[in-house]
């Protein structure tokens, strides 16, 4: 039998909380010195426990550097589906863009974590696609209204067969648009969603690690122009 929050024991509630201590010290680290910065010894002295010990709530820093990789999507995602997104169209595209960049901006060392490979050879969860989706899902019934320019073609075809052979990705799409995967304009809405996802990271990856220092621009400017081309592109209002 599962424990629910009110029966779990003063064990089990100890351990989240030390988990959470943990982790919590691990984005402090994360923050100061990157990733190379989060040690797993370096916590344990913070938090007066052996190292021995700490291997007991995360079998190693890869171990902790996914659940942070969780986390840091999860916080994104709440941030992304906390838009009101009533206006629809152009307008919405624009408040889910800036909700995304001031997330990445205010933290970006938890932004950097998700953006790439943290470490050389880590492997995210396999939760870490839903948790991805979920960020992205919001954006799935603006594009939904679009229509897409002919040059968008070969995309959308790609999209609508990716569409038709992937159940998960259909039930995605269904989840936040109500479309079947036979629906064109499920299709057009898949395509919008994944063609968003480079423009906001090509953009705020560069802004989150200083790469804008020095330049004649606004970030915001940019992203901004950035997002009205792919409005343009799918003829959002």
């Amino acid at each position: 039998m599962t424990s629910t929050p009110q029966t779990r024991s003063p064990r089990e509630r100890y351990r989240d909380r030390t988990r959470a201590e943990i982790k919590e010290i691990a984005v402090r680290q994360l923050a100061a010195g990157g990733v190379e910065g989060v040690a797993l010894l370096r916590i344990a002295r913070e938090i007066g426990m052996s190292g021995p010990a700490l291997y007991r709530y995360f079998a190693s820093r890869d171990d902790l550097l996914a659940e942070l990789v969780v986390d840091a999507y999860a916080a994104v995602a709440a941030e992304i589906q906390a838009v009101d997104t009533s206006a629809g169209g152009r307008t919405a595209l624009h408040a889910l863009a800036t909700a995304f960049r001031g997330w990445a901006v205010a933290q970006p060392h938890l932004y950097l974590l998700i953006q790439g490979t943290p470490v050389p050879g880590f492997h995210a969860p396999d939760e870490t696609v839903t948790h991805a989706r979920a960020v992205l899902g919001p954006f799935l019934p603006l594009f939904a209204e679009g229509q897409p320019r002919r040059s968008l073609g070969p995309l959308l075809d790609e999209f609508s067969r990716w569409l038709r052979d992937d159940a998960m990705v259909a039930a995605w799409v269904e989840q936040w648009t109500g479309l079947p995967p036979e629906e064109p304009a499920a299709a057009v809405a898949l395509t919008g969603a994944i063609a968003v996802w480079p423009q906001l990271h090509g953009t705020v990856s560069l802004e989150s690690a200083g790469q804008f220092t020095g330049m004649g621009h606004r970030p915001t400017t940019l992203l901004a122009v950035q997002v009205d081309i792919l409005a343009d592109s799918f003829q959002l209002a």
